[in-house]
């Protein structure tokens, strides 16, 4: 696929905070044009498909701020740097959800918005969680409701597009992938 390559030319960085970095880049494009290309810079994030022993998948509500409004979503959270991803998400299961997963399955992983952003999600799936008294706390500006969902409820909240994002709806239909194996 060498034929579509584009060559930076030049990388202005923008803007570098806590969760992304922001750059513009020129390149040459395969017909020797050039042109910029405007983009995110992301550590990566996981998602963690959590059910409970009563075959519930918990989720969380929160608000969020570009859609100014609340949808309901898996698990997940950004990687830290170096971290490896099974301890973010293990990490963010506990503080989001009050629950503790001894295992977790790889399930995939992929881009979340390829056409302007480098972030990878890596997605998981736990069978064998236990609700904890003391668990860890949530992000200081992180405010999270848990909802706990069958998987029809769930595909419900999706035709009400209450859930309405990319991970949690590729959650539901992996979930629902397996109910017909």
């Amino acid at each position: 696929m060498k034929e579509f390559e584009e060559k930076t030319i030049r990388t202005e960085h923008i803007y570098d905070g806590k969760i992304v970095k922001l750059q513009v880049d020129d390149v040459r494009l395969p017909d020797g044009k050039t042109s910029k290309r405007e983009l995110i810079r992301h550590a990566g994030a996981v998602g963690v498909i959590p059910i409970t022993k009563d075959n519930k998948i918990v989720l969380v509500r929160q608000y969020r701020k570009p859609l100014e409004k609340s949808l309901v979503e898996i698990p997940a959270g950004k990687l830290e740097d170096g971290e490896d991803p099974r301890v973010t998400a293990l990490r963010e299961l506990e503080e989001e959800t009050g629950y503790r997963a001894d295992s977790l399955q790889f399930v995939t992983s992929f881009y979340t918005s390829p056409g302007f952003a480098d972030e990878v999600m890596y997605l998981y799936l736990t069978k064998n969680i236990e609700s904890v008294d003391d668990a860890a706390a949530a992000d200081e500006d992180e405010f999270v409701e848990r909802v706990e969902l069958t998987l029809e409820e769930a595909k419900q909240y999706v035709n009400e597009r209450k859930i309405h994002d990319a991970k949690t709806n590729y959650a539901i239909l992996y979930l629902e992938s397996l109910e017909r194996m």
